[in-house]
């Protein structure tokens, strides 16, 4: 009976689940490139690191662990790496770079790809550089060029195109340089108080339990103040970071899929409608309840199959484009296979949710009697009290729960992202039933019948209002979002390029060299907007534990690390504009022969569990200082300024070794660069934060991020077209009499063309603006409690997008309004008949 049934339906059947196909192709093609980026990780790990064991820290290896650090390995490099400005003679240009000095043959594993390729090892023989490819673009500067480091000028003997680990993101924020290291100490650039990187990379050339060495040496090189890494944690922690990253857009894929699931529900809702006369024929005829429930069910469930199915297809053809799509975020190239198991997840989760959310209407058959034959009225089949209607919303509501926790392994935050799809449904549908009784209000006679039937067709029987405002909504909703937080986070950084805020920063500068800076400063024009000391310490003690104490106290929540960091900071009398106290007192100056009140930023509290009144020792460059936390701050990182996590009282660090950063507001390009060279000249240690280079870069990373983001949203607004599409096709079957009694009556095809285009424009309209507003919410919301900035956006998006998709409604509704147009009254009629 199923089959049968269909045999008239099918190719309307098939528009109804169409609208899945997208959900599971986005899904099917996430879960595809997961797999192939959980295998490529494993194969490539080794690349990454570039060696088998890897060990850093950011000070010098003192005697102790010296030994141990060369005992280790068969084959050894040696690595420095800083942040430095460079000198592009041949231009005059200037940037602050990652400078890597490099000794040994690392790395072990891939290579350092480079143009002439031999440069990535001749470079280390002589007085040359490997400069990364972006830099050589931005200073027009070729092989043979020079490139000056400090006080060295190098010859620039390659290009450098990737290094182990290196993206395109990475590249771009953090340009490399490599130099030999033989001539580090020459630049000028390690000295006392410069913040250096110590890396030392290691292969062994004959097998070794790796897991079991690590064990061994793991508490001295804590102890030591090091780090290590092996391509076993490389494997866990990329798969970690980019897991994220897929499970993230899994949920967009997803709300693509939900969307679909409501414009199949809402058509499977008027196909029910439809068949009512014909389910109270077959009762009559001693046709069950369920068995009638079960023909339709078994016809959901076929067309489920074939929808998933060719949704599995076109994800798996879609995942070839994933890679590209994201090769400025990875640091491997990422294989495109075919994951049976990902086509069989998509399929299955397709059959799934486009049966839960066709038993809404589906259970309605339930309640035809075989008295629906002589009087068909749907409101005697309501369901609205009916239990199994709320036993079905508890069911999706608890798969999309279920469903989110494996992509967010969070109850809480499976639970947040339940409720803030359901919050934007709600107000999606309270707005189109607001829409549909307040048009019956305000309708006037008087208006042009053109207009009162146009408007009027919004809340007659079979109409689309529901189920069009929650499509397009929910569609302009998400992209709306995203181009609104990237305004927000852009006009963040672009207000400290006004005139009134410091949009340049000089720092490792030298206490001898403070006064010197700040004068050559001046004498550029430039004013010295603040200049700040800093600090390095280590934390030795809390509360009169060490690292060893602490690591034995199963029950301490104070975590390790904190005794291995090395930290900035800072001493003055006075809080910054950044700045509150929300625990304790602030204290500006120490008293003599007593402990040291400092004060601890937020986070940094929360994260490590220390709060005010814990009593720690610090150790300022060997020298040990008791001190207890007077105060918790609240600090807004948002501005681009000097802040700091610890923040001692003055007259205590004042003669400990320190360097400064100053801190000036440049007027243009031409004088950044000018600037700049003066400085480089003079100082080469001191290296300079441009702004201005700031913002465009975190405006390109943050396009390439959106980048992403929209591709994976582009289904949620296809699948909104074809919701669209399915329901206004839908509707035509459903208005064919209607149009018919127009043209009877004699309506031209101009005028029901018109009526038709008042409609959809409306429609199109107040589902845009909706979904505008629904983000505009949002993002207000995330810029207070989230972000914690001022809400600024830009509005040119918003509109382009609201008149993008009105127009899109309104032609898509007329283009499948055409078959009724053109035709004559009497073949729509014999056609309805």
């Amino acid at each position: 009976m199923a089959l049968r049934d269909s045999r008239r339906n099918r190719s309307r059947l098939l528009l109804f689940i169409s609208s899945i196909i997208f959900g599971i192709a986005a899904l099917v093609a996430i879960y595809s490139f997961r797999f192939n980026l959980q295998n490529d990780i494993n194969n490539q790990a080794a690349t990454l690191i570039g060696a088998d064991l890897a060990i850093s820290g950011n000070r010098p290896a003192d005697a102790a662990i010296k030994p141990l650090l060369d005992s280790l390995g068969d084959k050894r490099s040696e690595e420095r790496s800083f942040v430095s400005m460079v000198y592009f003679p041949k231009s005059s240009g200037t940037r602050l770079v990652q400078v890597r000095a490099l000794q040994g043959g690392f790395p072990y594993y891939g290579t350092l790809e480079t143009a002439p390729v031999s440069a990535g090892q001749s470079f280390k023989q002589g007085k040359t550089a490997l400069v990364d490819k972006t830099l050589m673009l931005q200073f027009n500067a070729h092989v043979n060029d020079s490139i000056k480091v400090g006080n060295v000028t190098f010859l620039i003997a390659g290009v450098l195109n990737k290094a182990p680990g290196q993206t395109g993101i990475s590249s771009s924020m953090a340009p490399i340089v490599y130099i030999p290291m033989q001539y580090l100490d020459q630049t000028g650039l390690s000295k006392k108080g410069s913040r250096i990187v110590y890396s030392f990379y290691y292969q062994y050339t004959k097998p070794v339990n790796m897991d079991k060495l690590v064990k061994q040496i793991g508490p001295r090189l804590d102890r030591a103040g090091l780090n290590y890494e092996t391509i076993e944690t490389r494997k866990e922690s990329t798969g970690r970071s980019f897991g994220d990253l897929t499970k993230f857009l899994s949920l967009v894929g997803f709300i693509a899929l939900l969307l679909g699931c409501v414009g199949a529900a809402s058509a499977i809702h008027i196909y029910i409608r439809e068949k009512i006369a014909s389910i109270a024929i077959m009762r009559c005829l001693g046709v069950k309840a369920s068995e009638a429930f079960l023909i339709y069910l078994i016809q959901i469930v076929g067309i489920g199959i074939i929808g998933s199915v060719a949704g599995a297809a076109l994800g798996t053809a879609i995942q070839h484009l994933l890679p590209a799509v994201m090769k400025e975020i990875l640091p491997m190239t990422i294989s495109t296979d075919i994951s049976w198991m990902a086509i069989g997840q998509g399929i299955l989760l397709g059959v799934i949710i486009s049966v839960l959310f066709a038993l809404l209407p589906l259970i309605s058959i339930r309640n035809i009697s075989p008295l629906n034959t002589l009087r068909i009225n749907y409101e005697d089949v309501s369901l609205v009290r009916d239990p199994f209607r709320w036993l079905v919303y508890l069911l999706i509501l608890a798969f999309v729960v279920v469903f989110s926790f494996f992509q967010l392994d969070s109850w809480l935050g499976s639970i947040f992202f339940t409720i803030g799809i359901l919050v934007a449904f709600l107000i999606l549908n309270v707005t189109a039933w607001l829409l549909m009784k307040l048009m019956r209000f305000i309708i006037k006679s008087s208006w042009s019948y053109l207009w009162r039937q146009g408007f009027a067709n919004l809340y007659r029987p079979n109409n689309q209002t529901v189920i069009l405002i929650v499509s397009i909504g929910l569609s302009t909703m998400f992209i709306c979002t995203l181009f609104f937080i990237q305004s927000i986070l852009i006009g963040q950084v672009s207000m400290s390029s006004s005139a009134k805020q410091s949009n340049m920063i000089l720092f490792d500068i030298q206490t001898s060299q403070e006064k010197a800076v700040a004068d050559l400063t001046r004498r550029q024009g430039l004013p010295v907007l603040q200049q700040v000391p800093i600090v390095t310490l280590r934390i030795e003690k809390i509360n009169g534990q060490t690292s060893a104490d602490i690591k034995k106290d199963i029950h301490s929540k104070i975590s390790t690390h904190l005794f291995s960091n090395e930290y900035r900071v800072t001493y003055r009398d006075s809080l910054t504009s950044s700045e509150k106290i929300i625990k304790g007192d602030w204290v500006g100056k120490a008293e003599p022969g007593k402990e040291i009140p400092i004060s601890i930023e937020e986070s940094f509290s929360d994260r490590n569990h220390v709060h005010v009144g814990d009593h720690l020792v610090l150790n300022v460059q060997g020298v040990g200082m008791p001190a207890v936390v007077s105060s918790v701050r609240q600090v807004n990182w948002s501005k681009i300024q000097t802040n700091f996590q610890i923040v001692f009282p003055i007259g205590v660090l004042e003669g400990a070794p320190q360097f400064h950063v100053l801190l000036t507001h440049v007027s243009s390009s031409k004088v950044s660069a000018a600037f700049q060279r003066t400085v480089v000249s003079k100082f080469p240690n001191v290296s300079i934060i441009d702004l201005g280079l700031v913002l465009s870069v975190l405006d390109d990373l943050l396009d390439k991020i959106s980048y992403i983001i929209q591709f994976m949203s582009a289904f949620s607004i296809i699948t909104g077209i074809v919701v669209l599409i399915a329901s206004v096709r839908i509707s035509k079957y459903q208005r064919i009499q209607e149009s018919v009694l127009l043209r009877t009556l004699g309506a031209s095809r101009k005028q029901i063309f018109a009526i038709t285009a008042l409609e959809y424009l409306f429609l199109g309209a107040l589902s845009a603006l909706t979904g505008i507003v629904i983000a505009a919410g949002g993002s207000w919301l995330l810029a207070k409690y989230s972000f914690e900035v001022p809400f600024t956006i830009n509005v040119l998006p918003a509109i382009v997008l609201f008149v993008v998709i009105s127009l899109l409604t309104v032609i898509i509704g007329l283009l499948n309004s055409r078959g009724v147009l053109n035709k004559p009254p009497l073949e729509i009629l014999r056609t309805a008949l």
